[in-house]
């Protein structure tokens, strides 16, 4: 279906992880536990991010709040972007294990839109409000950016999705999602590139793991696309050969 693509680069994962068709739900001492509804992923993700805000608020002195904030919820809102998009590329090369995760792209990617909102938040705070000085250029690729989260998110939407289902040619909307996808990708690669090599170990260690995650988004997918069209044209050879 549309509305399971906009987050999911690999289109359908149960296509390539068929030995794990569905998951039984999980159980605890108190019986069976649902899985969390899409509103409820929404709600966790953004609570979290304005509890780091409040946090950093509360125990930061006041010149370094905003900067800290913003730097807190562009990793927090970053994890859940990563695993919308990576889910799909990891069941495909790894194997059903990773098809849960695959299952939940849209659930996630709406997640990241909605904490990412908190981020954008103290990004207007800073520059309308504080008046802080900021390169234009820099300024309009990452409106860019913005511009892509929420373009994706509002086609995660099922009522927007049940529209473009019958006018969009997949090979467009494929073309349309991987670019919106890779651009958030290179966002977060600039905005973490720099921070390792800057201000010593403490530094390394709070950006290098998010660096080598962004970057590693990209690889996976490549590698999942080609597994996929090797497998696709195995499918099709042993078809002729049987035909």
């Amino acid at each position: 279906m549309l509305r399971a693509l906009p987050w999911q680069i690999n289109a359908n994962p149960a296509r390539f992880c068929r030995t794990a068709v569905s998951f039984p739900p999980s159980s605890g001492f108190g019986g069976v536990m649902r899985s969390p509804t899409t509103r409820e992923w929404i709600i966790g993700a953004t609570a979290v991010s304005l509890g780091m805000v409040l946090a950093i608020g509360v125990l930061t002195p006041p010149g370094e709040r905003v900067a800290l904030a913003l730097r807190a919820t562009a990793r927090w809102s970053f994890l859940w972007f990563w695993l919308a998009s990576t889910g799909g590329a990891l069941c495909t090369l790894f194997g059903p294990k990773f098809q849960a995760l695959a299952q939940r792209a849209r659930d996630f990617g709406l997640a990241f839109a909605s904490a990412h909102l908190v981020h954008i938040g103290l990004a207007v705070f800073l520059l309308y409000v504080l008046a802080a000085p900021f390169p234009l250029p820099k300024l309009i690729f990452f409106a860019v950016g913005a511009f892509w989260v929420y373009l994706l998110a509002l086609l995660s939407i099922k009522r927007v999705a049940a529209m473009l289902q019958p006018r969009v040619q997949p090979r467009a909307w494929r073309i349309v999602r991987s670019i919106g996808v890779e651009y958030i990708t290179l966002v977060f690669l600039f905005d973490f590139y720099q921070g390792p090599f800057q201000g010593g170990l403490k530094n390394l260690v709070i950006y290098l793991p998010f660096l080598m995650l962004a970057a590693a988004g990209p690889v996976l997918r490549i590698a999942a696309g080609l597994k996929r069209r090797a497998r696709d044209q195995a499918a099709v050879g042993l078809e002729r050969r049987i035909s």
